[in-house]
């Protein structure tokens, strides 16, 4: 997994996590907005609509207005007798309704005895008017009534009302209190629950997001490791054990591809076709652990030289080995297998056996050419081998190089072959 990703896993566990953290916090303050709507409605339905507490203020307003009103206006000839008599009567029925409805609320067991008091005293009351509806019927006048008696009796229902109201005002404060008691009881408790809830979700998601994180860390840890023996196996498959530089396994894959892309791009592309000279003498001579010596020194020349990335150096098996060159032409080409031969040369490698010089040297074939579409995939390897051998024919520690890749000649011929093939060849 790489860094990239990595960051972008690790950017959406942690906006996961505050996600949910601002979700619980939403939730709390939605929580609380709707205990405090609950709690104005309560408000509302002990205060904004004390039904009792209406009906009985009703009950005073009707004795006041409806009843000792009408008195009032009938002393002073405003009404006339009909209208007193109808007028007291609607306003006794009204008040009688109104008791009525007041009775009809739930009542505690301390305040029965005077709601049944008061129920008497409202009787009596109303039982005075109906006298004064009997005494209109009977011829009275009606400013016989005595306004003192009046007074008198709307006095004392008042008390009497006014202290029933007061009773129930008192008994709402009571009950709104117990209920605010209550009210922040559970708000406390609700806060305290939620927060623990918030909190817990918060640590599990934390914990959640550090079992991720090491899981993830731990995941590249094993990716980079696998990716190391990956490559390590790869590295294996592809390069020689002995000298370290590609195998001929490689080469084939290698020489495919850069000739499909020299053909592409219609570019130089050079091989090189190079052995040490008199090598088994070597061994025979030194013996095969100063064999191993002497191919992994020359492997060291080539890669000291050869280090472009275009530069690819090949062991092909035994003291054989390939150079593939892209985008080098005939001129450098020349010049890095003269500095190979010379390289080689001068790491001054004693060898008894040789017929051409006192230290290991080698013979190099070399083909260099543009490529194009009708470059023969075979033609470079056949001309390098072919370059080899001419410099070996030569003479030996030297290199032979071409440009000529109309066709190729088997290995029986070249070495009888004097005829020249009309193109440039060098000789070093």
């Amino acid at each position: 997994m790489n860094f990239i990703e990595a960051l972008k896993l690790k950017s959406k566990l942690f906006f996961i996590f505050v996600l949910i953290a601002v979700g619980l916090f939403f939730i709390g303050i939605m929580g609380t907005i709707n205990l405090n709507s609950m709690k104005k409605n309560l408000d509302a339905l002990y205060f904004g609509s004390l039904v009792p507490v209406i009906e009985l203020n009703s009950i005073l307003q009707i004795y006041h207005s409806g009843l000792a009103n009408t008195i009032y206006r009938a002393k002073n000839s405003e009404i006339t007798p009909s209208e007193v008599e109808s007028k007291i009567q609607l306003s006794v029925k009204n008040i009688s309704r109104e008791w009525e409805k007041y009775e009809s609320h739930f009542k505690r067991d301390k305040e029965l005895d005077y709601v049944e008091y008061t129920a008497l005293e409202i009787k009596a009351t109303n039982k005075y008017f109906y006298k004064i509806i009997k005494a209109l019927s009977d011829g009275h006048d009606i400013k016989e009534i005595s306004i003192v008696s009046l007074e008198k009796k709307i006095s004392h229902i008042n008390k009497v009302v006014n202290k029933l109201i007061a009773y129930e005002v008192s008994v709402a404060k009571y009950e709104r209190k117990k209920f605010i008691d209550v009210y922040d009881y559970l708000l406390v408790q609700v806060g305290f629950i939620l927060a623990v809830v918030i909190l817990g979700v918060m640590l599990i998601s934390y914990y959640v997001f550090k079992s991720i994180q090491k899981d993830q860390t731990a995941l590249e840890v094993a990716t980079k490791r696998l990716k190391i023996a990956n490559k390590k196996l790869e590295n294996v498959s592809y390069t020689d054990s002995l000298t370290n530089l590609y195998n001929r396994r490689y080469f084939n894959l290698v020489y495919d591809r850069e000739l499909k892309r020299a053909k592409r791009s219609n570019t130089y592309i050079t091989f090189m076709m190079l052995d040490i000279d008199f090598f088994k003498q070597y061994n025979d001579t030194y013996g095969h652990i100063e064999g191993d010596f002497a191919l992994k020194s020359v492997a060291k020349v080539l890669q000291d030289i050869l280090k472009r990335p275009g530069d690819f150096v090949f062991r092909l098996g035994g003291e054989e080995f390939g150079i593939l060159l892209t985008e080098t032409d005939e001129s450098n080409s020349a010049k890095l297998a003269r500095d190979i031969c010379n390289s080689v040369r001068g790491r001054e490698i004693k060898h008894s056996g040789s017929k051409v010089n006192e230290f290991v040297t080698i013979s190099i074939g070399v083909v260099c050419c543009i490529a194009d579409e009708a470059l023969n995939d075979e033609i470079l390897l056949s001309r390098a081998d072919e370059m080899l051998y001419k410099a070996k024919d030569s003479g030996r520690d030297r290199y032979n190089i071409t440009t000529n890749v109309s066709e190729a000649k088997t290995a029986k011929v070249k070495s009888e072959e004097k005829k020249e093939d009309g193109k440039k060849e060098f000789i070093a």
